[in-house]
């Protein structure tokens, strides 16, 4: 008689883009699939985040008519990972993301746009895009999934807009201008037009960002009868003659003993929200509820795979991003807003400290790298005057020419969300920081801005920097005065998407151990992995492209059709 309650070929653990990528694959590949997830939602941290995904030479940015290669490909990300990822590995994604991709668009289960304009993150290094890597979900109607769609975790910054905008649109919005007033009006008709939606009080119907993508693979998921368990958490890895060959599970209140005849994929995220883990890992500065991560990740997977003899990499580095307290608690990603002109971060001395316009990782990693004693960094201000205030929006409140002071929800003005006062000086005393150094500061910004260069720290210099910028600035699109009060400020955590830091695996996907030895049956992929992408982040979706990819790389080896 049999000790397991239940058997599959292939059990997959984790239910984000990872995780529904490689149970569609082994289950096209004739694999019996089961999907695990521990909350009572799924979707992970993909239906949390912009869905983007980062795939070189991919053939959407060829039929664009941008051109690419493996050979560039492999030129930026071997600069930008600067030798510390295993090359096999490396060359193993740039090889086959893009066959994932367009595997995915032909069976109809995902369909992508190019991000045309969406530049490396690094455009200024040998083999780097100044378009086209970049991937954004095209729109999917939640009205598929039927019932399914209530399930999906959701991110509530949707709530700011209503309705729902891909990344292209989103970066239509940020200068704000009459024709992001046309784009709003249609949307909005679009949204109260829908009025069986909104009689019962259901989100937008239109998916985009990553509730398009985890709306996409969980049709695809639903299209080929997979099952897909909530409420089941693994607690532990099975391991019989040196081979993973199930798990053991508490599936609501219950423990079960599952068989996994082909493999196991680990999919489950990082360990954003495990406190033991974050003091053993991260900087000492850096504190709980900050942030943007799933809270759902609690490095479950990490532990499971550690307990059977994995070893781990990149355990120090995390998807790091500036990031601010909303009225529940929650931390959110402060991505666009900080490059836009006529705003600074400072420190406790007033001071400024790094590139505000850099990609968000470098930022947050320039908070920690300059913390210390009276000029602390972590957490810093955003400060910015009164015309910034009016042309752009800020986190969760919009541009004031459309949400003046006065009507910035009660929430966020118990919280003192947003600091306002007539003068930089007074502006200072209600954040405790130096005056002198604040008006000091904001007066050699101010010079910056008249001459067009950011004498300190390069801010506009870069392609990049002024992806998000206000083209009607000049000379510099990136730097205005903050010359008009009222002054205002808000306070910048140094947080992250999530981490991504876990279990070494090899190019296939392959858990490896203490000696680099291949653990047989037991597979990972995403924030649970040790990232392909090593303490950098070369582009706008590096963090799910990859966990795809390896995924759809496990379920082909795991089915007996690894490539060569």
């Amino acid at each position: 008689m049999s000790d397991w309650d239940y058997s599959t070929d292939f059990l997959v653990v984790g239910s984000g883009g990872g995780g529904m990528t490689g149970a569609i694959t082994a289950h096209d590949r004739s694999a019996a699939v089961l999907i695990l997830e521990k909350t009572d939602r799924y979707g992970g941290s993909t239906t949390l985040s912009g869905g983007v995904i980062w795939v070189p030479n991919n053939h959407l940015m060829k039929a664009a008519g941008i051109e690419d290669s493996e050979a560039e490909a492999w030129e930026y990300l071997h600069a930008v990972t600067a030798g510390e990822v295993c090359e096999r590995r490396l060359r193993s994604y740039i090889r086959y993301a893009p066959e994932m991709v367009q595997t995915l668009e032909t069976q109809g289960d995902v369909r992508y746009g190019a991000a045309t304009t969406y530049m490396d993150y690094y455009p200024e290094l040998p083999g780097a895009k100044r378009g086209g890597r970049s991937l954004d979900p095209e729109p999917f109607s939640a009205r598929r999934l039927r019932g399914l769609a209530d399930l999906q975790r959701r991110s509530k910054q949707g709530d700011v807009l209503r309705f729902s905008v891909t990344a292209r649109e989103g970066r239509a919005l940020v200068n704000f201008n009459w024709k992001s007033w046309l784009f709003l009006i249609k949307r909005l008709v679009l949204f109260y037009l829908d009025i069986p939606s909104r009689l019962q009080g259901r989100p937008d119907n239109r998916m985009t960002l990553g509730r398009s993508l985890g709306g996409q693979l969980r049709y695809a998921v639903m299209r080929r009868n997979i099952p897909l368990w909530l409420n089941t958490r693994l607690l532990e890895l099975v391991v019989s003659d040196g081979a993973v060959t199930g798990a053991v599970v508490e599936k609501e209140g219950t423990k079960m003993r599952l068989q996994a005849r082909k493999g196991v994929l680990l999919a489950a995220g990082g360990f954003d929200h495990n406190q033991q883990m974050r003091e053993q890992y991260h900087p000492d500065s850096w504190r709980p509820g900050w942030s943007a991560g799933n809270p759902a990740n609690t490095g479950d997977a990490i532990l499971a795979g550690q307990a059977v003899g994995a070893a781990v990499e990149f355990m120090h580095c995390a998807w790091w991003t500036p990031t601010y307290k909303m009225p529940d608690g929650r931390a959110d990603a402060l991505i666009a807003g900080k490059s836009m002109p006529g705003s600074i971060f400072v420190n406790q001395a007033g001071q400024r400290f790094t590139n505000e316009a850099a990609p968000y990782e470098d930022v947050t990693k320039g908070q920690f790298e300059a913390h210390s004693g009276s000029a602390a960094s972590v957490p810093c201000y955003m400060v910015f005057d009164a015309t910034y205030r009016r042309k752009y929006p800020i986190g969760p409140i919009g541009p004031a020419k459309a949400m003046p002071d006065e009507m910035i929800p009660a929430d966020l003005k118990r919280m003192n969300f947003l600091r306002r006062a007539a003068t930089l000086r007074e502006l200072a005393e209600q954040l405790g920081i130096d005056a002198d150094g604040l008006e000091a500061t904001v007066a050699r910004v101010n010079g910056f801005a008249a001459s067009g260069r950011d004498l300190d720290f390069g801010r506009g210099d870069s392609l990049h920097d002024r992806y998000y910028s206000d083209p009607a600035v000049s000379p510099n699109p990136n730097l205005a005065a903050l010359a008009q009060g009222p002054f205002y400020a808000i306070e910048i955590l140094a947080g992250d998407l999530g981490t991504k830091g876990g279990l070494k695996a090899d190019a296939w996907g392959r858990v490896l151990d203490q000696q680099d030895q291949t653990i047989t049956g037991l597979y990972a992929a995403g924030n649970c992995s040790g990232s392909v992408m090593g303490n950098s982040y070369p582009g706008a979706g590096s963090t799910i492209g990859p966990a795809m990819t390896f995924a759809w790389l496990a379920a082909r080896h795991a089915t007996g059709d690894a490539l060569q």
